[in-house]
């Protein structure tokens, strides 16, 4: 079954019917073959803002269109959120990984530095040997 749809005028006239002319709300939404809940639903709307009750498809209430541009933005955020959360991770796994430098010849760098101390200087790789050698 397909839902009916109600233009702004029939709802207008069915709340002018409870308000104006007395008729119980009961009443009219038998007379108008609507629900009674869907009928007190259109009175309070329309109690609460008259100009702006039933805004219909076209007519977006001003503050649906807030909603609308704050949701756009969240999901906008939340994106950019999570790119930082990636980026983030990745920088830090990166710096946490031992460089190439410091290990591809020797090993570890720690355990190095104890050997090369021990070494005659002379021998140690980029040391011409002279200062071990004159007294």
């Amino acid at each position: 079954m397909q839902r009916r749809k109600f233009s702004r005028e029939f709802k207008v006239e069915a709340v002018r019917l409870v308000r104006d002319r007395g008729v119980s709300a009961a009443q009219a939404a038998r007379d108008l073959d609507v629900h009674e809940n869907v009928l007190r639903k259109w009175v309070k709307e329309f109690a609460a803002a008259p100009a702006g009750a039933f805004p219909g498809h076209g007519q977006v209430k001003p503050e649906q269109l807030e909603i609308d541009r704050l949701r756009r933005e969240v999901t906008k955020l939340k994106a950019e959120r999570d790119i930082l959360k990636k980026a983030a991770a990745f920088f830090a796994r990166e710096a946490t990984l031992p460089s190439s430098r410091s290990t591809a010849r020797f090993g570890r760098w720690h355990g190095n530095a104890k050997r090369w101390a021990s070494r005659d200087p002379a021998s140690t790789p980029g040391s011409s040997g002279a200062a071990a050698r004159e007294p």
